[in-house]
C-alpha cells in the first residue's frame, strides 16, 4: 500500500468530501474496482457506489478488510484539514494516486467555494467524461519482444526488535527544497541521485556493525522506483512504474560519499532509459503470455507465486526510496492545499521506506519502518542537517 495526503488551509465538510469523491469516480472509473478470484488468474471488476470516508489516525495503512470497505481497494481518510487516501498498487501507482487525490479535492472546493480550477497536470475535471487511456494497461501497450534477465544477489537489510503487530512508526521530515537541490547541484548531482547515495552510506554504516560476516558481505541497495510515464506517450491512471536497485559492494572496501554517488549516477544514467526499463517490464508481459502459466488454475499459481516473491522480491534491495518530485498545481489550488504527504507501506522482508514529495518550496520526507530502532532516519536528517540543511522533524510516536 502507499498513502498519499493533503493539508488543507480549514477543515473539511464530510458531507461534502462524500459527494466530490462520487464525482471523482464517476470521472475517474478505473478506481471503482473490486479485486476478483477467477479460474487461472485475479481480476479487476468495476463497482458502483463508493467507500466510506473514515476517521484518520496516527497509525495508518493498516491491514483492512476490503469486504467491509464496500469492495473498494482504496480507502478515504479525513481528519480536521487532513485528506487521505491510501492505495492498493493493484488499483494505480503513486503519480495515478496523485490525480485522483488532487482531482477530489479540487471538486470539493468546487462545490464548497464554486471555485473554478482549471484541469491540468494532476488536476482533471469532474465535469469531462472518462477518457479510454486513461484506464489502459499501459504495460500490454508498449511491452515488445526482448527482454532481460533479473538475475541479483540479495542485499543486506537493516533488522532489529519488531514492533507491534499492525503497528508502524512514521518520521516526517520538513525541507526546504532550494536548499536541497543547492547541496545536490554541489556535487553534480539531482536531488534523487543525491539523497540515494545518503542512505546507502546509512545502510553501509549499519551492516559494517553487523557481528555476522555473512551480512557484512551482502551488498547495499536502495530500490528506486520509476515513473515511466516519462518515457512514453501514455494518459493512463493505473499502475505504470518499473524500478531499479542501485548498490555497492562493501565487501570489496569502505566507500567514501563522493564514490557512492559516481556509482549511483552512473547506473542512474545506464539503467533509467526507455530501452533499459522496457526491457524489464516486458519480460513480466511476456511471462503472462505463456500458454503454460496462462492454462495453470490459480490455486497451482497462488503458491508458486509466493515462492517466487519469497525467493526474489524484496531480498534484492535494503531498503526503498521513492520520490514524486515537485508537485505543481494551477494558482486556483494553492491557496488552499498548505501541505502535501507520501508514504509507502511497508514490505514483509524490507521493513523500512523512505519516500519524498516536494511541494510550495517544501521537501517532505517520510521514512516508513516495522521495527524499533530509528538508526535510518536519524542518521539520515543528522546527515543533512551537517550539510547545512534545516530539517523539522515529526513523528507518529510519542
Amino acid at each position: 500500500m502507499f498513502r498519499l495526503s493533503a493539508e488543507l488551509s480549514e477543515e473539511l465538510d464530510t458531507e461534502l468530501l462524500k459527494t466530490a469523491l462520487e464525482h471523482t469516480l464517476a470521472r475517474l472509473p478505473s478506481f471503482s474496482c473490486r479485486l476478483r478470484k477467477g479460474m487461472f488468474w485475479y481480476y479487476l471488476e468495476h463497482i458502483e457506489g463508493a467507500p466510506e470516508i473514515l476517521p484518520d489516525v496516527s497509525n495508518p495503512m493498516t491491514y483492512f478488510n476490503v469486504k467491509e470497505n464496500k469492495g473498494f481497494l482504496f480507502r478515504v481518510r479525513c481528519c480536521g484539514s487532513r485528506l487521505a487516501v491510501e492505495f492498493f498498487h493493484a488499483v494505480t501507482d503513486g503519480s495515478g494516486g496523485m490525480t485522483f487525490l488532487l482531482t477530489m479535492i479540487s471538486e470539493y472546493l468546487r462545490l464548497r467555494y464554486e471555485v473554478k480550477i482549471p484541469a491540468c497536470g494532476h488536476v482533471l475535471s469532474c465535469g469531462d467524461m472518462p477518457k479510454r487511456e486513461e484506464y489502459e494497461d499501459s504495460f500490454l501497450k508498449y511491452a515488445r519482444k526482448e527482454t532481460l534477465r533479473r538475475g541479483e544477489r540479495a542485499a543486506y537489510q537493516p533488522r532489529g526488535a519488531a514492533m507491534a503487530p499492525f503497528e508502524v512508526s512514521y518520521i516526517y521530515g520538513n525541507v526546504p527544497t532550494e536548499r536541497l537541490r543547492s547541496e545536490a547541484k554541489k556535487h553534480d548531482a539531482t536531488v534523487g541521485e543525491f539523497v540515494t547515495a545518503v542512505l546507502l552510506q546509512i545502510a553501509a554504516k549499519l551492516q559494517a556493525g553487523e557481528r555476522s560476516r555473512a551480512k557484512r558481505r551482502l551488498p547495499v541497495k536502495v530500490s528506486v522506483p520509476v515513473n515511466l510515464r516519462r518515457f512514453y506517450p501514455t494518459k493512463t491512471l493505473r499502475n505504470f512504474s518499473s524500478y531499479i536497485n542501485l548498490g555497492i559492494e562493501t565487501r570489496l572496501g569502505s566507500y567514501s560519499f563522493d564514490e557512492i554517488l559516481v556509482q549511483v549516477k552512473g547506473v542512474m544514467k545506464s539503467q533509467i532509459t526507455e530501452k533499459q526499463l522496457n526491457a524489464r517490464f516486458s519480460g513480466n508481459v511476456a511471462a503472462e503470455r505463456l500458454l503454460p502459466l496462462r492454462a495453470t488454475p490459480l490455486f497451482i499459481k497462488d503458491p508458486l507465486m509466493k515462492l517466487v516473491y519469497n525467493l526474489q522480491g524484496d531480498r534484492y534491495s535494503s531498503l526503498t526510496f521513492s520520490n514524486l518530485g515537485r508537485i505543481d498545481v494551477p494558482d486556483e489550488l494553492r491557496g488552499y492545499v498548505k501541505q502535501l504527504d507520501f508514504a509507502l507501506g511497508p514490505a514483509n522482508r524490507k521493513r523500512c521506506a523512505c519516500t519524498c514529495v516536494s511541494y510550495a518550496g517544501n521537501s517532505r520526507f517520510v521514512f516508513t519502518r516495522t521495527f524499533e530502532s530509528p538508526a535510518i532516519e536519524r542518521e539520515f536528517f543528522c546527515t543533512l542537517v551537517k550539510r547545512g540543511i534545516p530539517v523539522k522533524v515529526e513523528s507518529n510516536r510519542r
